[in-house]
C-alpha cells in the first residue's frame, strides 16, 4: 500500500492581503500528477484544511473542486480538522463524501469509535486501520474536576491527549488484530520548530505533548499543525509533513515536501519536495542597498513573487522614511511585487 501524508492546507489564506488561491490549485495539480505517477492507495490531510473557521465561498468551491479532482485517481482520502477549522462546516456533508470514500472527522466524535477507519484493498481485504484523530479541543480533554490552577490545566490537557491516543490504540488493537494501525494528530509536540504562522495551540503552546507519550502501537503517526516539515522523537516513525505552501515570510526558506510511506518497504516515508511555484522575498539594507537589490532582482516563478523591504539605518531621518516610500510606490519590475515595508533605525530614541 502506498500512503501521502500532507497537512496544513489552509485553503483560503492571505499572505499581506494577497490570495494564495491560485498557489493552492497549482499544489492540487501537481499532488494529482503524484497520486497518479505513485498509484497512491491512501492520502492523508491532518488538520487546518482551511485558514478560517468560517471560510469564504470561493474557498470552499476550491476545497470540494480539490476533492472531487483528487477522487478521479481512486485513492481513498482522509481529512481531520485542525485549530483552524470549524468541525461543523467540516462535518456537515461527510455523509455524502463518505460514500465517494472520502473520510471527513473534523472534530473528536462523541465515541472515538467513529474515528477509527479501515482501509481496504483491491482484493476486498482490510490493509491497514487509521486513528483519524482531528484538533483536541479543551472540552475533549478536560473537565470540571481536573482543576483549576495554571497547572492542573497544562497536565489535564497533556494526560487528555494521551488517553485520547491510548485508547485509539486499544480500539485498533481488539477490533483490526493484526492490521497496521496508524494514527493521524493535529497538535504541538515538544521540542520541535516553529514558524510566525502557526496560531497558538492548547493553552499557548505550553501543554507541548511529549512525543514518546504517544506509545508504540501504531506503526507511523502523521502529524498537523506546524508548518515546518520535520520528524518527532518518538518510539514509532511520527513527523509533520508541514504545510504544501509557505504560509509567511519566515517559511520562505524551507523546503516544503509531502510524505509518502510505502508499506512494502517499511514505515520510514520517502520525502518528496514541493515545486515552488512563488517566491517570498526578503530584501533589507540601507536606502541605496535596497536601491541595488531591488534592481538587481532577476528570479521569476510561476506566480509573481512576493516582496517584504526593510530599511536597516543608524539615525533616525524622516527624509529616509520618504524616500523609502517613493522608492516603493514606484517600484516597479514585472513577476515581482512589494507587498510589505518598514524602517529600523539603531539609534532611535
Amino acid at each position: 500500500m502506498k500512503i501521502l501524508h500532507t497537512a496544513d492546507w489552509h485553503i483560503g489564506k492571505k499572505l499581506h492581503k494577497n490570495e494564495l488561491s491560485r498557489d493552492f490549485d497549482l499544489f492540487i495539480d501537481w499532488l494529482c500528477t503524484l497520486l497518479e505517477k505513485e498509484k497512491i492507495d491512501l492520502l492523508l490531510v491532518s488538520g487546518d484544511v482551511f485558514d478560517l473557521a468560517n471560510p469564504s465561498s470561493e474557498a470552499r468551491r476550491q476545497y470540494y473542486r480539490a476533492l472531487m479532482q483528487m477522487k478521479k485517481y481512486d485513492c481513498k482520502i482522509i481529512l481531520t480538522g485542525g485549530n483552524h477549522d470549524s468541525p461543523a462546516m467540516l462535518d456537515a456533508p461527510r455523509e455524502i463524501l463518505k460514500e465517494l470514500d472520502i473520510h471527513i472527522i473534523g472534530g473528536l466524535p462523541e465515541t472515538i469509535d467513529e474515528t477509527i477507519i479501515p482501509v481496504y484493498g483491491k482484493s476486498g481485504e482490510a490493509e491497514a486501520v487509521i486513528a483519524a484523530l482531528p484538533f483536541l479541543r479543551d472540552s475533549d480533554l478536560r473537565s470540571a474536576a481536573d482543576g483549576v490552577t495554571y497547572e492542573d490545566r497544562l497536565e489535564a490537557t497533556r494526560k487528555g491527549i494521551q488517553n485520547t491516543f491510548f485508547e485509539a490504540a486499544e480500539i485498533c488493537k481488539t477490533r483490526f488484530s493484526g492490521l497496521p494501525a496508524l494514527a493521524m494528530g493535529h497538535l504541538f509536540a515538544a521540542g520541535i520548530e516553529t514558524s510566525e504562522s502557526e496560531r497558538e495551540i492548547q493553552i499557548g503552546n505550553q501543554a507541548a505533548f511529549e512525543a514518546s507519550h504517544f506509545g508504540d502501537y501504531f506503526s507511523y503517526i502523521a502529524l498537523g499543525h506546524i508548518h515546518k516539515p520535520q520528524r518527532v522523537s518518538a518510539a514509532v516513525p511520527t513527523f509533520y509533513s508541514g504545510s504544501p505552501l509557505p504560509l509567511s515570510f519566515s517559511e520562505r526558506k524551507d523546503e516544503k515536501r509531502i510524505l509518502l510511506i510505502d508499506t512494502e518497504k517499511g514505515w520510514e516515508p520517502e520525502s518528496i519536495n514541493m515545486p515552488v511555484f512563488r517566491s517570498l522575498l526578503k530584501v533589507s539594507g540601507t536606502l541605496e542597498e535596497l536601491q541595488n537589490k531591488l534592481e538587481a532582482l532577476s528570479e521569476n516563478r510561476e506566480l509573481e513573487s512576493l516582496i517584504e523591504v526593510e530599511l536597516l539605518e543608524e539615525q533616525y531621518d524622516a527624509m529616509k522614511l520618504y524616500n523609502l516610500d517613493d522608492l516603493v510606490t514606484n517600484f516597479d519590475k514585472p513577476g515581482h511585487r512589494i507587498v510589505k515595508h518598514r524602517a529600523t533605525f539603531a539609534n532611535q530614541m
